[in-house]
């Protein structure tokens, strides 16, 4: 593919498209020395990670950013099925293959956290280490996801729920694709979320929409023509390939059974803003962590940070993550959570 798909995609970064066993993976990779995978959220593309490519590849890494499947230019099965939590391992691991390589770190954002944990946690051979942006590792528990989030919002519908409907989520954005966005974005931003009361935005009124509550500002980190080919990807795609992730909840429940309380033991970074929900939904969570995440090298909350912290804070998060990736070549130490302004 072109090396100029878009206009931000970093000098001497490269597109590609590789096989793996459910289509192709569309990635942008820049760099050479050891493997550094990087898996967006929801959602999002490869373009959230256009600011750690080239500084990865400075550091001297080979930095490969992927549209998970279901976005932008990967494949997008038609079946729910198709994306739960294996078939994106097996997309990761394939990637990795691809690429010539045995082994590679492994670093997540929101829903790629996710999906980074349990690539670490199910194939630990080729997944060395593994970062954690904006959502902590909660492993596998007793209770079906669906039923716990059903439990949320009293006389509102947490956004989870309002998500497993095929269609319903869909028919809401699609109306008003870059409108959406920006304001999905914006309303989890530290720069433009909501002064008070953010947390509502994720509950959805009776007869009303998730929308009802975003805010209307861009956020300064992402400029028109950025919004402009995120929503023009989207507008393509559409967004059930993105909502399936969220439908296949209870079917990753049940496929990792066998894993349920398990830790991933591998080197871990974890990265969120302080102001995101994430982290005081998931408090727990990230309190659970000697656990949960024995290997854990670092954590930090950035201050005045929203959701999106690689596009929020970036030369911050570059330089915790490429020092974090660093320290794996030698003895690593456990470090308990950091404030960084």
């Amino acid at each position: 593919m072109s090396q100029d798909v878009t206009p931000f995609t970093p000098a001497g970064a490269r597109h590609r498209l590789v096989d793996v066993p459910g289509g192709r993976i569309h990635l942008v990779e820049q760099g050479t020395g050891p493997l550094v995978l990087l898996v967006h959220g929801f959602p999002e593309l490869w373009h959230s990670w256009r600011h750690q490519l080239p500084a990865l590849a400075a550091a001297g890494y080979r930095a490969v950013a992927i549209d998970v499947r279901g976005y932008g230019r990967s494949s997008a099965p038609d079946a729910v099925e198709a994306y739960r939590i294996g078939a994106h391992v097996e997309d990761n691991v394939a990637v990795v293959r691809a690429l010539g390589e045995e082994t590679a770190v492994i670093v997540g954002h929101d829903w790629g956290s996710t999906i980074a944990a349990d690539s670490a946690l199910l194939r630990p051979d080729v997944f060395t280490a593994v970062g954690l942006f904006g959502v902590p590792y909660t492993p596998r528990g007793g209770m079906r996801p669906t039923d716990a989030f059903a439990m949320i919002g009293g006389d509102e519908e947490f956004y989870v729920s309002h998500f497993q409907q095929p269609g319903r989520a869909e028919a809401e954005i699609e109306q008003d694709v870059r409108g959406w966005l920006s304001g999905f974005y914006a309303t989890l931003a530290g720069d433009t979320k909501p002064a008070s009361g953010e947390g509502a935005v994720f509950f959805v009124p009776k007869g009303g929409k998730l929308s009802d509550r975003f805010v209307t500002d861009r956020p300064s980190w992402l400029t028109d023509e950025e919004l402009d080919f995120c929503a023009a990807e989207f507008e393509r795609t559409g967004f059930t390939g993105a909502l399936n992730r969220y439908r296949t909840m209870d079917r990753d429940w049940e496929d990792l059974a066998g894993q349920d309380g398990a830790p991933v033991t591998q080197p871990s970074l974890f990265v969120a803003g302080e102001l995101d929900a994430s982290i005081a939904w998931l408090a727990d969570a990230i309190k659970a962590f000697p656990s949960t995440l024995p290997g854990l090298v670092s954590s930090h909350l950035l201050e005045g940070c929203g959701h999106w912290v690689q596009q929020e804070r970036p030369d911050e998060v570059n330089r915790l993550l490429t020092a974090w990736l660093d320290s794996l070549d030698g003895p690593t130490t456990t470090q308990g959570p950091t404030r960084t302004r």
